[in-house]
């Protein structure tokens, strides 16, 4: 899995989607991490990552500059400041993954039904991942 995520060709894939929406792959990890129609509490994403909570204030402040997210009030605490796509975002967001979720050339050495059986062993491995918490929820 290592070799796979870390290979030349998926680093180019990340740089390419985050050239097509402008944004960094930092700043691509915060778009990925959130869902439409949801905020999420900064010092979520923060204790999340384990990134500095100023990290975080930057890279929100990049995307809000592009228009790709928004600071919302929390609803219950107004101390709290909550970060949400906005229909931009969105729209990028879904870009992105359509270079991302690509399956790399190499998949082509599995036959349709090998891939659908790595497919449905993987999502079991990422559904036993977030039980743990240890991976952001995403749609994908």
């Amino acid at each position: 899995m290592f070799d796979l995520i870390f290979s030349p060709q998926a680093h180019e894939r990340l740089g390419r989607a985050c050239a097509t929406i402008g944004v960094s792959p930092a700043a691509m990890k915060v778009l990925v991490h959130l869902e439409p129609g949801e905020g999420v509490p900064m010092r979520d994403l923060a204790e999340h990552w384990g990134y500095d909570a100023s990290y975080v204030t930057s890279l929100t402040d990049a995307l809000e500059e592009r228009g790709l997210v928004e600071r919302r009030p929390h609803p219950s605490d107004r101390r709290v400041k909550m970060i949400a796509l906005t229909p931009e975002g969105t729209a990028a967001r879904d870009r992105a993954a359509e270079l991302l979720y690509e399956p790399l050339p190499s998949f082509r050495a599995l036959t349709p039904s090998e891939v659908r059986q790595l497919r449905d062993l993987l999502r079991k491995v990422v559904a036993a991942e977030r039980a743990t918490g240890a991976v952001g929820e995403t749609s994908r």
